[in-house]
């Protein structure tokens, strides 16, 4: 054999090795092996003894406390719990006396935690989205969006007057941004906000119908204030004495009478009916027609009116001011990202518990087997699991940087959580909503009942892909920003922090792979962090460099944006890529930050999974740049299928870990005993 094709180890163990190998498909798992590969079936034996208290105690966070009153609260209020078969006006209905009982009779205050404890928040919007999703968006729609746009675009004579109203629940509000003919395109809204002089107020105008507010959360039914995010026009101050435009603000626009709920002189609102999913809560359009608002209405942290009409702003530019209004709505991304993990986590222990429970067939004369013992079914489940473990750090240390960046308001942290908000967003929901329908998939016939939830999963959290950003857009942003950053790194600036393998490494992942690297297939190096890791980043720095090699080719002949559009999928590609980077390392700095031994053990396992399996699923990136060879690619491969086999024995306890309630999982089949019997009396038996 040739030198160069030759692992770094004696002939003779290259030989026991292979043989070793060809040992485990002749023979049981658990049977003995001498070597490198007995290490395996033991560590499988381990692993079952892993502590479901430790995992789950590693996994909780800091506020297992609220999350636990929650449950706690709605398990003892069976009037309101969501039923399987519900209209959507009582549903509406519901939603509101749920959300209202949350803050007045349990005493959960989520504007206050979003004020004070964003972390705390997060944890309050994942317990309730498990009640119910539509809870937790209702939820989301009166304190992150229309409480947040006022504290954090408004100024303190805002915060002194709505905070209680709003906290309380005596200002239910909208956020009322999209329209009929812009969504992701804020800064093209067509909605107008006019200053009069003479009467010191703004007229808030729908010029056309294309400039209705769509999908407006909270409008149809509730709410009774709207934060209107709208065009400022100043007449006179132009070139020419022609009017201003100053770009996109938000105004507090009163929506209903406070005392009697009937609309208020020049505001329509029209139910946008019911939808596929989230029906709890009631979406509305609205169209103004020379609605009169104080010119105190105007959010103006970044941008005021005095009473003479002048305008006034800290921000230079409309771009910066869009920039700087939008940025302070980062929150929602990270809201949404973290609250889909767990939509996951429920969707994923109906599933492994049911498939741990369903037998179907076996060999000859012996009891059939459980399904999850099924290699198909592992290969299914098992890197699911796998990745709502990843996801799981990854969204725990977003939510741990974003409530840096409220505490320090540093410019690194703002650009880091903003471009890593918008991608996790995108990854996680988008992997979500199609995990969903693998889980359905996998329980067969009973996946489809109603009861067993994932129907009412799959409609309700599809939408998480559109709000709060399409993740398409958003994948393009983070795409826009390592463009950015790959720039800045050869100006010589500095990186944020989820970027700094750009700066340390970008030279090392852009050389020619190590022809004899490429063809190590051992475990201990294929399960070595350090090559899970670097295979990630060396498949990121390659795409950003072709990619900005290729934008810089076509924006000679297309133009900047043909240029964009013309490599508008690779650039997709390397978002995605970035964000896998980012959830590995956070991954790996989990499974190394673990106190206990054996836990961190069985997440070690689990984290090896999530990285092999994805290097495997892109393995044609790896093979088209000579980084993995054949048989590396196929080492790789078998690999990743034992260790499914090897997470599956450890899968109940990986569930169970999540800690979550039957109040939550509430599927007949995913119960963690007697789901059959569940199921029969559901039925009526």
């Amino acid at each position: 054999m040739d030198d160069s094709r030759r692992n770094p180890s004696s002939d003779d163990e290259v030989a026991l090795r292979r043989i070793q190998r060809l040992s485990l498909h002749l023979y049981s798992p658990s049977a003995p092996l001498s070597g490198e590969l007995s290490l395996l079936p033991c560590r499988a034996k381990r692993n079952l003894l892993a502590s479901v208290e430790s995992l789950s105690e590693y996994m909780r966070g800091p506020h297992r406390e609220i999350q636990s009153r929650i449950f706690e609260f709605f398990q003892s209020r069976p009037d309101l719990q969501t039923p399987v078969e519900i209209s959507m006006a009582e549903h509406r209905q519901l939603c509101m006396r749920q959300m209202t009982a949350l803050v007045r009779d349990a005493g959960i205050r989520p504007f206050r935690y979003l004020v004070e404890n964003p972390s705390a928040y997060f944890a309050v919007a994942e317990a309730v989205g498990g009640v119910d999703i539509s809870l937790g968006i209702k939820m989301g729609v009166q304190f992150s969006l229309w409480g947040g746009s006022v504290i954090n675009l408004g100024t303190k004579k805002h915060r002194d007057k709505y905070f209680d109203g709003i906290d309380n629940l005596d200002y239910p509000g909208c956020f009322a941004m999209t329209e009929l003919h812009h969504g992701s395109n804020v800064q093209a809204l067509q909605t107008t906000a006019t200053f009069d002089p003479i009467t010191d107020e703004f007229v808030i105008n729908t010029p056309n119908d294309g400039a209705i507010k769509w999908w407006i959360g909270n409008a149809a039914v509730h709410g009774k204030f709207a934060s209107v995010f709208a065009r400022l026009i100043l007449p006179l101050q132009g070139k020419g004495g022609k009017s201003a435009d100053m770009g996109i603000h938000a105004f507090i626009v009163p929506i209903r009478d406070l005392e009697t709920h009937a609309l208020l002189p020049g505001v329509e609102i029209h139910d946008c009916g019911h939808k596929v999913g989230l029906n709890g809560v009631d979406n509305g359009a609205l169209r103004f027609s020379q609605v009169r608002v104080p010119r105190d209405n105007l959010l103006n942290r970044f941008g005021d009116v005095s009473r003479d009409g002048k305008y006034t702003s800290s921000l230079p530019t409309v771009n910066k001011r869009f920039a700087a209004t939008l940025g302070e709505l980062v929150g929602g991304r990270v809201g949404l990202a973290y609250s889909s993990v767990g939509v996951l986590k429920i969707a994923v222990t109906i599933t492994v518990r049911y498939s741990l429970l369903r037998q179907q067939f076996g060999p000859p004369r012996k009891p059939e087997v459980s399904v999850l013992d099924y290699q198909s079914q592992q290969h299914r489940l098992m890197p699911m699991l796998a990745s709502t473990y990843a996801f799981h750090f990854a969204t725990q240390y977003l939510v741990d940087k974003y409530c840096e960046m409220k505490k320090t308001n540093d410019d690194q942290v703002v650009g880091d959580v903003h471009a890593l908000s918008a991608g996790l967003k995108s990854y996680v929901t988008s992997y979500t909503a199609r995990s969903i329908s693998t889980c359905r998939e996998s329980c067969g016939g009973h996946g489809y009942a109603a009861v067993n939830r994932f129907g009412i999963l799959r409609n309700d959290h599809d939408i998480f892909q559109t709000f709060e950003g399409d993740n398409t857009v958003l994948l393009q942003q983070v795409a826009g920003d390592l463009l950015k950053r790959y720039q800045e790194k050869f100006k010589g600036g500095t990186l944020t922090v989820t970027w700094n393998y750009l700066r340390e490494s970008m030279s090392s992942y852009l050389s020619q792979p190590n022809p004899v690297t490429a063809r190590w297939e051992g475990e201990d190096h294929l399960r070595d962090p350090k090559f899970q890791l670097d295979a990630f980043r060396h498949r990121t720095s390659r795409l950003l460099q072709s990619v900005a090699a290729r934008l810089q080719k076509h924006t000679k002949t297309l133009g900047s944006f043909g240029a964009w559009n013309r490599c508008l999928n690779h650039l997709l590609t390397l978002a995605e890529s970035h964000i896998e980077s980012v959830v590995l390392a956070k991954f790996i700095d989990a499974v190394q930050n673990c106190p206990d031994a054996n836990t961190r053990e069985v997440l070690k396992l689990v984290c090896d999974l999530y990285a092999l399996d994805r290097i495997w699923k892109d393995i044609g990136t790896y093979r088209n740049v000579d980084y993995v060879a054949p048989n590396k690619a196929k080492a790789i491969h078998k690999l990743t299928d034992y260790l499914s086999f090897q997470v599956r024995g450890v899968a109940r306890e990986l569930v169970d870990a999540f800690d979550l309630p039957d109040l939550v999982i509430r599927a007949p089949i995913g119960m963690a005993s007697e789901a059959y019997e569940q199921y029969t009396q559901n039925v009526g038996f």
